[in-house]
């Protein structure tokens, strides 16, 4: 078994990265092979450009879109792009370890998606979901917050996290994966600037040895829900009878909030 790890965090001795090399440990004492992607320390480029594609569809103007599947087709996607999508292809379990940063990922990440999914060869209209290039593969998300567990349960202050981490987990699923239950350190941000050391140190430490110990057991890991390319119909949305697993696709306009 191979796990793939994308780091985005600026700071090799963060929380973050502690995470990633301890999860690595714990994998590879349980015989897998792991390897890693740092975002920062790559110094990858998380905005698409023009000058990234050589051989243009159209040099006139620069339709994403048009260049990523010119590209896919005609073999000329960027290096760093080839490199990403083979060690996601090589992976059995991908994990995206990252900070929230304003009820949102940091944008070193979002522009990894926007450019490593690319496509053409990431994903078409036919293919994605059940028949996305990852199908069979499976992906989790590994995210540290400020703040603790509570506020961040459906009547917290910052916001129900199921519903604040689905357009990540959702992208994940649209291009194939099947996607765990993500993994969230609750109090670190916050916590390690206005707790008391010692309880710092203790929840760092509680959050390390469950990570290091849920990894090994990704087999057993719930699985996230979503609908399926035969759950939509023709004009695009959920047909009846087919389930519904989110409050961002629903069958009422208008959600009872009490």
């Amino acid at each position: 078994m191979h796990a793939h790890f994308v780091l985005a965090h600026p700071e090799p001795q963060s929380f973050n990265a502690h995470l990633v090399r301890s999860g690595a440990a714990a994998l590879e004492a349980e015989g897998w092979t792991v390897s890693v992607s740092d975002l920062y320390a790559m110094r990858f480029d998380p905005c698409e450009r023009a000058e990234y594609y050589s051989k243009r569809a159209a040099p006139d103007r620069f339709d994403v879109q048009s260049e990523q599947r010119h590209a896919s087709e005609t073999g000329s996607l960027p290096q760093a792009i080839v490199d990403e999508l083979a060690l996601m292809d090589r992976a059995d379990l991908l994990v995206l370890q990252y900070p929230m940063w304003w009820h949102l990922p940091p944008a070193m990440l979002k522009g990894w998606f926007d450019r490593v999914l690319a496509y053409g060869e990431a994903y078409t209209g036919k293919k994605r979901w059940e028949n996305g290039r990852f199908v069979g593969k499976r992906a989790m998300l590994s995210v540290t917050v400020g703040t603790s567990r509570e506020t961040y349960a459906f009547d917290g202050r910052s916001g129900d996290i199921d519903l604040i981490l689905w357009p990540v987990n959702f992208s994940l699923a649209y291009v194939g994966y099947d996607v765990l239950a993500p993994f969230v350190a609750y109090g670190v941000e916050a916590g390690l600037r206005y707790s008391d050391p010692a309880i710092i140190e203790a929840r760092l430490r509680a959050i390390v040895e469950d990570f290091r110990a849920e990894l090994p057991r990704m087999s057993g890991r719930a699985t996230l829900p979503f609908n399926r390319m035969a759950e939509w119909g023709a004009d695009g949305r959920i047909v009846p009878g087919a389930p519904v697993h989110s409050a961002f696709i629903r069958r009422k306009q208008n959600l009872e909030l009490e």
